[in-house]
């Protein structure tokens, strides 16, 4: 029997960052629910293990990639939505391909389309890339505009973070607030969902991160308190964006 298509897509950078964004938020958005991990292609054999997957306690970029299928598998399971793997390897494995696997698959997608989620790309190079290739591609599909989500825990680190000032902070913030910044020139970007997780959902998303073990003690190191109840994971947040008018003789 053919499995239903998906009335949810939700792009993901890396195998990680759907879960670390949206796992408070997924039970609530129309199912199935389809998770779609864009770098989450094997390396070339060429390459050396990345200091990320070093860092890790990787000794290849092959090993690497095995432990993150695995763990991306459970996590998604546990939450109980179907994922898709594209082929461009992650970001240290980049072969300087475009994304073009992310036009296939949207150009796969039964009309009317699903509703799409793009990470609105803060701090992080590959979440922009996701997100500029698939306005593209949907834009020539005719497609409604996406839901756009905050990517943690980057957008997280913000003082005013789960509070009602965040988006007014955004728009100031020279750290956390320029993508979203980059955003609103071109969108009214109006809030779809404002989740500040119960404890009942925290639970459930902090089972399905540390289904990523691989990669916790780094992220820690980075990003400091990451799976502190307080922390930036607390909350998540998504936007309807609203094309502005354009002036006149710019170009669409």
């Amino acid at each position: 029997m053919t499995p239903p298509p998906p009335r949810t897509v939700i792009l993901s950078p890396h195998f990680d960052d759907a879960v670390l964004s949206l796992a408070g938020l997924i039970p609530r958005l129309p199912a199935p629910v389809t998770v779609v991990t864009v770098f989450g292609g094997a390396p070339v054999g060429h390459h050396a293990v990345s200091w990320w997957d070093s860092t890790c306690g990787f000794s290849s970029a092959a090993e690497a990639h095995r432990a993150r299928l695995a763990e991306d598998a459970r996590a998604t399971a546990l939450l109980g939505v179907d994922r898709t793997v594209l082929s461009h390897p992650d970001g240290p494995y980049d072969e300087g391909d475009e994304l073009t696997d992310i036009d296939a698959y949207l150009r796969s997608l039964p009309t009317p389309l699903p509703l799409v989620l793009l990470p609105i790309g803060t701090n992080q190079a590959d979440h922009r890339r996701v997100r500029d290739r698939a306005l593209h591609v949907l834009d020539e599909l005719g497609a409604p505009l996406p839901h756009l989500y905050a990517d943690l825990p980057y957008t997280g680190h913000l003082p005013e973070w789960g509070t009602p000032d965040t988006d007014l902070a955004l728009g100031g913030d020279q750290t956390f607030g320029l993508s979203y910044q980059d955003l609103a020139t071109r969108y009214r970007m109006d809030l779809a969902h404002d989740l500040v997780l119960t404890d009942e959902e925290w639970a459930r998303k902090r089972e399905a991160v540390h289904c990523y073990s691989s990669q916790l003690a780094p992220l820690a190191a980075d990003h400091g308190r990451l799976l502190a109840r307080s922390g930036p994971l607390r909350a998540e947040r998504v936007w309807s964006p609203v094309r502005r008018p354009q002036p006149a003789g710019a170009d669409a």
